[in-house]
């Protein structure tokens, strides 16, 4: 039977470790920021930043979402793009701070509380591309014996320049008698342009472990190779 909804009282972070390095990588490769919930809960900030492949300029994006409905709030996409290249060693990281200072009044227009990043539950390192067969991940909350089952099921339409594709997360919550609670995440109606394949990089419980974020790793075909962008998808538990 499926048992009634739970909080977990401790959290462990599932570390993946895969051999084999990438090698050499053409493209544009976001790096992803936690920047917060608000006090609820009910409410998530995170950004993406890096230098463009092609003018060296750098970039970044800013997204606030509505937790219960896994979307974005109103005025909750931001982004900005620098008018002069980076220099020598720098990462892009200038522009996610511009961003950010540029936008306290949309965090606090929504309660975000920078010190508030959640508990990780899951982190891939070093990962590879998984695909478009999908992945399937487990992890645990061990004091409260709940344990967790996550598969990204992706649908890939098109090649080149027609390529589009979309996913669903299916998600089983087990207690220790075995019962579960099941989810379905995502928005398998959204086709995502040149998007080839999905990757689960973090799992994230919110205050008082009330939902689960989870960051997924997009890789996109750019002019002269993959680029790596990021999206999370929200649940309620």
């Amino acid at each position: 039977m499926l048992y009634k909804k739970g909080i977990p009282q401790m959290s462990v972070i599932a570390l993946i470790f895969c051999l084999g390095g990438s090698g050499l990588w053409a493209g544009d490769i976001a790096s992803y920021v936690d920047l917060g919930f608000s006090a609820d809960g009910k409410t998530y900030m995170f950004a993406q930043y890096g230098v463009q492949e092609k003018t060296l300029r750098p970039w970044a994006d800013l997204f606030v979402v509505d937790v219960p409905k896994n979307n974005f709030v109103s005025g909750g996409r931001v982004s900005l793009v620098h008018d002069s290249p980076v220099k020598a060693g720098q990462d892009g990281s200038g522009a996610l701070y511009r961003i950010i200072s540029r936008n306290t009044g949309l965090a606090d227009r929504y309660g975000i509380n920078y010190l508030s990043l959640g508990y990780a539950l899951y982190l891939a390192l070093n990962g590879v591309e998984v695909g478009t067969s999908g992945e399937t991940i487990e992890f645990r909350d061990f004091e409260p014996e709940i344990s967790y089952r996550a598969q990204l099921v992706p649908t890939v339409e098109g090649k080149d320049k027609d390529l589009k594709s979309s996913f669903v997360i299916t998600l089983e919550r087990i207690y220790k008698d075995r019962s579960r609670i099941l989810y379905t995440i995502g928005t398998p109606q959204v086709k995502r342009p040149l998007i080839s394949s999905y990757r689960i990089k973090k799992v994230i419980a919110g205050p008082q472990y009330k939902s689960l974020i989870f960051v997924i790793e997009m890789r996109k075909q750019g002019e002269n190779g993959m680029d790596i962008r990021y999206m999370v998808e929200a649940v309620t538990l």
